[in-house]
């Protein structure tokens, strides 16, 4: 077949009515209730065979007048290039894929991922309509405004719980980055280390408050040495804010904490320059544990985030959050989901800290 399949193909391929392949591709079609019986398994079977065979797929704006939704979700990160949003956007990503084959047919969840916004970009966004939901992680302070539509479904991820209170609409889905830090930097004392650098974000967000007031819990009563760096500013900032935390050859630190391991991979460059091993010089721990942690060299200490979960669990409450509300709405559907706990973070000891 040369040109695209339509509806009328599959339903002449499956031997039965345009409305019954409407029906199983809407999913009305299915589930409990009087209207489970309009199409059985078997003829929903069939036209799911015959639309595979030639290839059909229902079109997205026919999808949206049907169904009242778009299938599409925003996913919005500060960094699309920082290891730690890679896995936030794979872990969204499976759990959409997930959800839309569960999805009865209705075409499916997908999640479009954008960094290059501001809050009067994602304010944009939402009103345009093409997107059922947003999912904005760790946001910086300058992107957020109180322009969104009421309307819109909105998941906060790694941000501050307040952006969502009381709005029927919202959730923020936290990570416990605090309680982390404090164990990372607990880990460090526990190894005789009092005098402790900390190579600390200059980013304004929740994500980095927590950090810090982490951090500061648990380095009370040590010597501390603190240095700005631009955890957005990638290898070379990081390198940048090394070289002045460790310039003092005879005053410098023995111990550095990270507010995020790119920032650690500085630290690791840094030392090398200066023919300061690690640990045995220098221990070095940091936060996000990326892909990459394991293979430094030593591997590197850091603080879990789950960052698969964080996406994942994202999206399925801006599942919830998008489903239809009121008669002929599917079964669960319409409560709102309450605010989450926290996910939990760990330490994850490797290599790179010793007495």
């Amino acid at each position: 077949m040369s040109r695209r399949p339509t509806g009328r193909d599959v339903a002449e391929r499956a031997g039965v009515s345009q409305a019954t392949v409407s029906l199983v591709f809407s999913g009305s079609g299915t589930g409990s209730g009087a209207a489970a019986h309009r199409v059985s398994e078997a003829t929903r079977e069939r036209v799911l065979a015959a639309a595979a065979e030639l290839g059909y797929a229902p079109q997205a704006a026919g999808r949206q007048l049907r169904l009242g939704r778009t299938g599409l979700l925003l996913l919005a990160v500060p960094n699309i290039l920082g290891p730690f949003f890679a896995r936030v956007v794979a872990g969204a990503q499976t759990e959409a894929a997930q959800v839309g084959s569960a999805g009865a047919g209705d075409g499916g969840l997908s999640v479009v991922v954008s960094s290059a916004w501001d809050h009067a970009a994602l304010a944009r966004a939402a009103r345009g309509g093409q997107y059922d939901g947003l999912l904005i992680c760790s946001p910086d302070d300058s992107q957020l405004g109180g322009d969104l539509p009421d309307d819109v479904p909105v998941v906060f991820l790694d941000a501050d719980p307040a952006l969502s209170a009381g709005h029927p609409r919202r959730r923020t889905q936290e990570l416990d980055v605090g309680t982390g830090m404090a164990a990372a930097v607990t880990h460090l004392r526990a190894l005789g280390h009092e005098r402790l650098g900390h190579l600390r974000s200059i980013e304004s967000a929740h994500t980095f408050r927590a950090r810090q007031a982490g951090f500061e819990t648990a380095a009370a009563g040590a010597r501390v040495v603190e240095v700005g760096v631009s955890v957005n500013g990638g290898l070379d900032a990081a390198r940048a804010a090394a070289r002045l935390l460790l310039a003092d050859a005879q005053d410098r630190p023995r111990a550095v904490v990270c507010d995020d391991d790119v920032v650690a991979a500085g630290v690791y460059h840094v030392a090398a320059e200066l023919g300061l091993r690690i640990p045995e010089d220098l221990s070095v721990v940091g936060i996000d544990n990326i892909v990459a942690a394991p293979l430094f060299s030593p591997a590197l200490t850091t603080v879990d985030l789950p960052g698969e979960r964080l996406g994942a669990a994202g999206v399925r409450l801006l599942t919830a959050l998008t489903a239809p509300a009121g008669p002929g709405a599917r079964s669960g559907a319409g409560v709102r989901p309450p605010e989450p706990d926290p996910l939990p973070t760990h330490l994850v000891v490797r290599g790179s800290t010793g007495r």
